[in-house]
């Protein structure tokens, strides 16, 4: 593909009242219930923080420099923006999380006009017909140049990412209507880990990966977020629409695409102020958990396709919207979701390098009850998702309501933000979920009542807050338990629980065996290896502890978590072969 330069001309032509409106935010307006405290006053440690900086240090490899990251059509296998855009999405969430100065990632953002076409988007212009898979490579190019604006208030970005929204989402709008959404004009049952096109239909060429599409959409909702550019609001209405009237299991669409389509659906319950949009999303979550979700909270890649892989660009979808249905609605089962996927799927999938990589799941569709390797590592993608990921993951640590400060996950961190009573300082201690404690210090706070509300979730028994030593009283909601009192420096919160392996039943019901069951303990499945007499007796107890694994006691089975921390024996080589197993039966 001939790429041509845009001129810095047309890159300035953008008005000054335009520039000034622009989003301050991307994506904690409108309807939500809690706001995320500011990236940049979160600082996360522990374990989150090794993932962050590994994964850091991969998006700083060759693969990803300024010299290599932008890539003709064929080279990005007919995904036009997608791995630019990806980078730089991956890039600034990790630079943002870690307060760590990215090396190349001003100098891809000063390349990228010149990897356009004449109409300001990457890839071929197609004038009679949409190319689904473009869409989608541009949607990640926009969310990528969306958060490096909203990081580095860039004003020269701005025309940018509006010409590229106009000419390539508004251009093609006369066709929305007529995309294919019945089950039967998509192709069944094809398709690979990178997906490919597969087929034209009227106007559209279509992709394996089904409905990608909504991830352009998501990409030009962010643009219209950051912009406020009123020509993309009837573009908008007509995608969100288009993809309301998917039957997502029939259709046997992409869970990446869906899940990305539900973010776009609770974005666009921001910019419009309508939570029925939210509403949308939790009837599409529940059909996700139901018909999506492995038993280990990571994803089929496609709706009721049972033998295929997970992807973690899903992974990391789900426990963004699972998030940010807790922020919007404070339903603990959406935030327990986003806790379960996070320390089983997402830390499972993070390689020792610091990218991420594919698993095969159990179930009757592969006649497995165990864990297995696809792919060491999905390096066109999935890694630099995983930099949003494990971003999010720190931007989600703590969110703040009028006098409220809000911790839904337990994390080591240091927090400070302004509530409108005053400045509130505080710094959080814990090895959850390997540890039954959490210790707040507290560094500053107003000298007026405010509200400290710590994650409680239902497998954590003998609940009990502390403040100097004093059991306190505490309010029960939105999975959290609430004190409330005029807290001073000095003070120091603590919270203990207790937590034990438990019995659970499956995830999916279609591809399980009457019979089947997990064990848990705490957010974290239980795994063993594999061999003939590995299987749980159901309903026996369980010595040890989640430091020195469980042993059951009628069994002699000894479990661990699934969860590894970059472990190098996760990888295709592993001698014997990585496999664990995480279904038993009765």
């Amino acid at each position: 593909m001939q790429k041509k330069k845009i001129l810095v001309s047309a890159m300035l032509t953008l008005s000054f009242a335009f520039a000034t409106n622009a989003a301050t935010r991307s994506g904690d307006e409108g309807v939500s219930k809690y706001k995320t405290v500011s990236f940049e006053n979160v600082k996360v440690g522990g374990e989150l923080r090794d993932r962050l900086m590994r994964n850091f240090n991969r998006l700083e490899e060759t693969k990803y420099q300024p010299d290599h990251v932008f890539l003709t059509e064929e080279e990005s296998g007919y995904w036009p923006g997608d791995t630019e855009g990806r980078t730089i999405l991956g890039l600034v969430m990790d630079a943002r999380a870690t307060g760590r100065t990215p090396l190349y990632l001003d100098e891809i953002i000063r390349r990228v006009p010149a990897n356009l076409n004449e109409l300001g988007y990457m890839g071929t212009i197609h004038r009679d017909s949409v190319d689904e898979q473009q869409l989608s490579g541009n949607g990640w190019m926009l969310r990528g140049l969306c958060e490096y604006y909203l990081w580095k208030r860039d004003e020269k970005l701005l025309p940018v990412i509006s010409r590229m929204a106009d000419n390539l989402f508004v251009g093609g709008e006369k066709y929305y209507e007529s995309y294919p959404i019945s089950p039967e004009s998509r192709k069944k049952g094809v398709g690979a880990a990178s997906g490919s096109l597969s087929q034209i239909i009227g106007h559209w060429r279509l992709s394996t990966d089904i409905g990608c599409v909504f991830i352009g959409m998501e990409g030009m909702l962010h643009a219209l977020q950051v912009t406020k550019d009123e020509k993309l609001r009837p573009v908008a209405d007509k995608l969100v629409n288009m993809f309301l009237n998917v039957d997502l299991t029939g259709i046997k669409a992409q869970t990446h695409a869906s899940l990305t389509a539900m973010r776009g659906l609770i974005r666009y319950a921001d910019i419009t102020g309508k939570p029925e949009y939210v509403n949308e999303v939790e009837k599409r979550w529940e059909i996700y958990r139901k018909q999506g979700m492995t038993e280990f909270y990571g994803n089929y890649n496609w709706f009721c396709r049972y033998d295929t892989w997970t992807e973690p660009c899903a992974i990391v979808d789900a426990f963004m919207v699972a998030s940010q249905l807790w922020q919007h609605t404070g339903k603990a089962e959406y935030r327990d979701d986003a806790e379960r996927i996070y320390y089983n799927a997402i830390c499972l999938a993070q390689r020792s390098n610091g990218g991420f990589g594919l698993e095969n799941s159990p179930g009757k569709a592969r006649n497995s009850h165990s864990v297995t390797m696809n792919c060491d590592e999905a390096h066109w993608c999935c890694t630099m998702r995983g930099g949003e990921g494990l971003g999010r993951a720190a931007d989600y640590t703590a969110f703040k309501k009028d006098n409220e400060l809000a911790i839904p996950f337990f994390r080591s961190v240091k927090v400070a933000e302004k509530l409108n009573a005053g400045d509130v300082n505080i710094e959080m201690s814990t090895e959850y979920p390997f540890g039954n404690g959490v210790s707040v210090n507290v560094k500053a706070a107003p000298d007026k009542k405010i509200t400290l509300s710590l994650e409680k979730t239902s497998w954590m028994k003998n609940y009990v807050v502390k403040v100097n030593g004093k059991s306190v009283k505490y309010d029960d909601a939105d999975g959290l338990a609430k004190v409330t009192r005029r807290f001073k420096a000095g003070d120091k919160l603590t919270v203990s629980f207790e937590m034990a392996p438990r019995y659970e039943g499956m995830v999916n019901s279609e591809n399980s065996n009457p019979g089947d069951f997990r064990v848990m303990y705490g957010p974290l499945v239980l795994a063993c290896g594999v061999g003939d007499d590995t299987n749980v007796a159901y309903g026996e107890e369980f010595g040890g502890s989640v430091r020195e694994s469980f042993k059951g006691n009628k069994s002699g089975v000894v479990l661990s978590p699934l969860y590894h921390l970059m472990s190098p024996k996760v990888n295709m080589a592993a001698q014997p072969p990585f496999s664990r197993r995480i279904v038993f039966t009765k």
